[in-house]
């Protein structure tokens, strides 16, 4: 395994400044994020914050927000 693949495994994330976006509703079901001293992006649900969290790599993140300008996840709305 590289990096990339071991990059959401065995790591502390409770020191992190973990955001929920403003537009998020009232109603929980929200994600949060938090970026990490390596570069990495973690990300949880918000209403389990002890539970467990998803982590990105740089790329991976940069990958996802050019697909979501880009309109590439836009059928998932209906």
């Amino acid at each position: 395994m590289n990096e990339a693949d071991t990059a959401g495994l065995d790591r502390d994330l409770s020191g992190l400044d973990w955001r929920k976006s403003r537009h998020s509703g009232g109603n929980g079901n929200c994600v949060e994020v938090a970026k990490m001293s390596n570069g990495h992006v973690a990300v949880r649900h918000s209403q389990t914050p002890e539970g467990p969290a998803i982590v990105y790599t740089p790329s991976e993140i940069r990958a996802f927000l050019a697909g979501v300008k880009d309109g590439e996840f836009d059928y998932l709305v209906a």
